[in-house]
């Protein structure tokens, strides 16, 4: 009934894939270099991406369609925080534009809900990309003194967490 929509929302599957492998790699590099604010953003976003993935197949399946669970793209191997909030910015930045295409393809065939899904995705992806950018914008203002604080916080937490000798 609805194969146009629900080939759409199989490649907003395949791209939220990609995004939570993207985001979770991150996540273990910044958790790795001390970095636990990044860390957790990362993974907070790779975790509402998940979320995303449970609501477009549950509107695949209702749809009477098959998910798709291949990732639309490989993991970037980027390990410089500069350039992985970049390039998550980017990430965000073209699942805006898609989805705002997509939800307008869906409304002209006649599928309000699956155009209803898509607009309430690019708020998220629009959230998303302010966090990343409030970041970046963090980073290019103070400079590597910004990730050494994060860095010098975690070193303190797990300190006070040590018995005393």
């Amino acid at each position: 009934m609805h194969e146009e929509s629900v080939e759409l929302l199989n490649r907003a599957v395949a791209d939220e894939l990609t995004a939570v492998h993207q985001y979770m790699f991150f996540h273990f590099h910044c958790d790795d270099q001390g970095y636990d604010l990044l860390a957790g953003l990362f993974k907070a976003t790779a975790i509402e991406e998940m979320l995303h993935i449970e609501r477009l197949a549950e509107r695949i399946l209702f749809l009477k369609g098959d998910v798709e669970m291949v990732a639309s793209g490989e993991v970037e191997k980027i390990h410089e925080v500069g350039k992985m909030l970049e390039f998550s910015l980017k990430l965000e930045e073209d699942s805006i534009k898609k989805y705002n295409r997509w939800a307008n393809e869906c409304g002209t065939n006649a599928d309000s809900v699956s155009k209803k899904l898509f607009e309430d995705l690019v708020a998220d992806e629009e959230r998303h990309y302010d966090q990343y950018d409030t970041e970046l914008d963090n980073l290019n203002k103070f400079g590597d003194r910004y990730l050494a604080l994060q860095s010098i916080e975690r070193s303190k937490s797990r300190g006070a967490a040590q018995p005393a000798q």
